[in-house]
């Protein structure tokens, strides 16, 4: 089949399945999700995001109906059971489902998992982007990873409109992250990224990034940096697990980057490399 979708132990193509009126995704988005792709039929990363998704629901105290390994392997049923081996793949869990009521539903109440695998390739990780800035008005826990998107939801349809490809967030000109993706610059040789403190997502290829630059030798700073810096970097970079790290060639119709081309190439490469490496045919 194209694409498949799972919600609490039932498994369909997307367009067929349904789910309660009354769970609570529909009323409060009360949940946490990932994300992360496959290719011949391998999910990348997948142990690392499966972590990340557990932690969020821990920190939402939403009790997931199976546990790491369980899901992992269902993970993998599921993407074999697609015609492409390059696949979206996308879970969710709710608080469960029961009548509109802020509070928690009563105990006994299971949490509900959602999954859906759909085709898609992982973004070419040497495009250029074109970004712009906007006030971060996002609530202060952007640590946990929910479903409450609706100021990402309206600052991507912002960039569009803006012939943009994405959003750079920041508070009072601290650069914060981006409206789907983790933000970072390369000055002077070193690779510079925000902490993972409770204004930023912990990013997955985040974390491959600065692995990356370990094993090249690249220094590296998790520090706050302001908007001045984004602006005066020699390159720009923002990663996903979509798009592992894709420089941008514009800032608020300002060029940006193209100071350290050699640099940012070996820090792509070696990140384009595991990709490839960890998703190949054996």
């Amino acid at each position: 089949m194209k694409n498949l979708g799972y919600y609490n132990g039932k498994f369909g193509e997307l367009e067929e399945m349904q789910i309660p009126m009354c769970d609570r995704v529909c009323f409060f988005g009360d949940g946490v999700y990932d994300a992360t792709y496959s290719r011949n039929y391998k999910i990348f990363t997948l142990d690392e995001h499966i972590d990340r998704f557990y932690n969020s629901a821990d920190l939402l105290s939403i009790d997931i109906p199976m546990c790491k390994r369980e899901l992992k392997s269902l993970l993998n049923e599921m993407v074999k059971k697609v015609d492409s081996g390059e696949n979206f793949v996308y879970w969710q869990v709710t608080r469960g489902t029961g009548i509109r009521n802020h509070v928690f539903p009563e105990a006994g109440c299971k949490a509900n998992l959602w999954i859906t695998v759909t085709p898609k390739n992982i973004v070419d990780t040497y495009k250029k982007v074109k970004l712009m800035t906007m006030d971060d008005t996002r609530f202060l826990h952007c640590n946990i990873k929910t479903l409450n998107l609706l100021p990402a939801v309206m600052a991507s349809e912002k960039a569009k409109q803006e012939g943009c490809d994405e959003v750079v967030f920041h508070r009072n000109g601290r650069v914060t992250e981006c409206a789907h993706s983790n933000v970072h610059i390369i000055k002077n040789g070193v690779f510079i990224t925000a902490p993972t403190d409770n204004l930023i997502l912990p990013g997955i290829a985040r974390k491959h990034l600065i692995k990356a630059c370990s094993k090249l030798g690249i220094p590296v700073e998790e520090r706050e940096y302001n908007l001045d810096e984004l602006f005066a970097a020699d390159e720009i970079l923002i990663s996903s697990a979509g798009s592992l790290g894709l420089a941008a060639s514009e800032l608020d119709k300002k060029a940006v980057g193209g100071k350290a081309p050699d640099l940012l190439k070996k820090i792509q490469d070696e990140v384009q490399r595991e990709f490839i490496e960890e998703t190949a045919l054996h």
